[in-house]
């Protein structure tokens, strides 16, 4: 009776945490299921698109490295079973980081020195992916004030202002660790593109 009256006022209590739990979660998954690669061409429009791919191969023009930029509008279904808790969202956002990555051949570079910067629509989040030739030369947190200029711009509604500023940044880096001295030491090992997923 007493031992029953505190677990009942335990799980009043804990009713309204587990209900907003269960409410993040389903806006998280209603979130992915609604937005599409339609979204994120409306994001980068084609021509904004081109821009930034014509800043990309000026930037590797630079450097021996090489940069892509993926614009992804939701995950699919099987990466979002079960629906992660708000705590597990920047691990599963990371390793689609790695995966897009891997599936771009960004890491297929002679240097090993793409880099990938990688947006997620659906979660408004940001990962900038640089692979091991690169990334030993680099600090744990070198990419922070280039993340944070991303996503302020973002928040704006600038998304080409940030990939812009973010490109530049990218390449800055690069030529500073992997100068390019001469047009034969600069091989175009990936297309110069946006993708948009």
């Amino acid at each position: 009776s007493l031992r029953w009256g505190r677990r009942f006022r335990r799980r009043r209590c804990l009713r309204p945490v587990v209900m907003q739990a269960m409410a993040g979660r389903l806006a998280r998954l209603v979130r992915h299921l609604w937005l599409d690669e339609a979204d994120s061409r409306r994001a980068v429009p084609p021509a904004a698109a081109q821009r930034l791919a014509e800043q990309v191969a000026a930037s590797e023009r630079r450097h021996t490295g090489e940069i892509g930029v993926c614009v992804e509008a939701s995950l699919p279904l099987d990466w979002l079973w079960p629906v992660p808790d708000e705590a597990a969202v920047p691990a599963l956002v990371r390793r689609r980081a790695l995966s897009w990555f891997g599936q771009l051949g960004v890491w297929d570079t002679p240097d090993n020195t793409g880099v990938l910067v990688y947006v997620l629509l659906a979660e408004r989040a940001i990962e900038i992916v640089a692979d091991r030739g690169l990334a030993r030369h680099l600090p744990a947190d070198a990419w922070a004030p280039v993340l944070d200029g991303l996503r302020a711009a973002w928040r704006a509604g600038e998304p080409e202002h940030g990939l812009a500023q973010a490109i530049e940044a990218v390449g800055q880096v690069l030529e500073t660790h992997f100068p390019a001295r001469t047009a034969q030491e600069r091989p175009n090992a990936l297309p110069d593109a946006v993708w948009c997923c």
